[in-house]
């Protein structure tokens, strides 16, 4: 008999024969599919057209350095920001006082329903029109800008559902000692929600730093922009998208990993045991 899980019961010999059938014709496929992809884009995979990024120098310090470095610049800066939008909002929502809860559940459910590109070329258009910033730093703004609301938005959703995820117990505990709702929030409930919702967060960075590539189409010189002129001057195109993409690969995969060992060391620190209280000594008996 298989032994019982809590959702489902383990797999049978005959399910776990299933299963190994089924992923082998699976990487069969994916195999396949690679195959026939790399088959079709022979002509564009060529070693002159590879050739360039080993043997000019200029495709690295010109372009794709640059563009990274911009990429990781609009990125670092829109989680900054977003993280403080995003607590406040989260706070805001989880307020006792109507008007302000009303307010931030407005702001977040607005700006969780716009695309992200929409307001990126709005705040590009303002910032031009408007404010009037240097060409500079324009595009930079608009990117930001677009990130972090949309991500903010999304934050304060993770920090509200941690908060509301706590047991009740622990802000009846801080009410019975006297402390205000927002003294509970602020003191109690929130460092634990943020710690409980750090995983997520730190996922929500792969957001980000994928989104910036949407930054291309109002002229930020992120990585995709220069990796488009790249391929415009070295004329291959495809095998330079192919390294952008392996380049964000290895990136994100970066920031999974240290959310996967963020979601290890705080799962463990959770379940490690606590030291057991010494037993009581009886009066009169003497300690040995």
């Amino acid at each position: 008999m298989s032994q019982a899980t809590v959702l489902f019961d383990a797999p049978g010999p005959k399910a776990r024969r299933l299963h190994l059938i089924i992923t082998i014709v699976a990487w069969v496929l994916l195999a396949a599919a690679v195959v026939a992809v790399i088959f079709g884009l022979r002509k564009e995979l060529t070693p002159a057209k590879l050739s360039p990024f080993v043997d000019d120098s200029r495709v690295w310090t010109d372009y794709l350095l640059p563009g990274l470095g911009a990429t990781l610049a609009a990125a670092l800066t829109s989680v900054i920001t977003a993280g403080i939008l995003g607590v406040l909002l989260g706070i805001g929502r989880l307020s006792s006082i109507r008007v302000i809860n009303i307010v931030c559940s407005v702001i977040v459910e607005f700006f969780r329903a716009v695309p992200v590109l929409l307001m990126m070329v709005f705040a590009w258009y303002f910032f031009i029109f408007v404010l009037r910033l240097p060409s500079a730093w324009q595009s930079f703004a608009g990117v930001v800008v677009g990130l972090t609301f949309y991500n903010g938005s999304v934050i304060a959703e993770l920090i509200r559902s941690g908060v509301h995820s706590l047991p009740k117990g622990q802000s009846e505990a801080g009410l019975a000692i006297g402390l205000t709702p927002t003294q509970v929030l602020t003191t109690i409930q929130l460092p634990q929600a943020i710690t409980a919702m750090l995983p997520s967060l730190v996922s929500q960075l792969v957001v980000v730093l994928k989104d910036t590539a949407l930054g291309s189409l109002i002229v930020y010189s992120d990585i995709l922009k220069q990796a488009t002129e790249l391929s415009t001057w070295k004329g291959n195109l495809i095998a330079t998208f192919i390294l952008v993409a392996l380049i964000f690969i290895v990136v994100n995969y970066a920031l999974t990993s240290v959310a996967q060992w963020l979601e290890k060391r705080l799962r463990a620190r959770g379940a490690r045991p606590k030291p057991a209280a010494a037993p009581p000594v009886a009066p009169g008996l003497p300690l040995r």
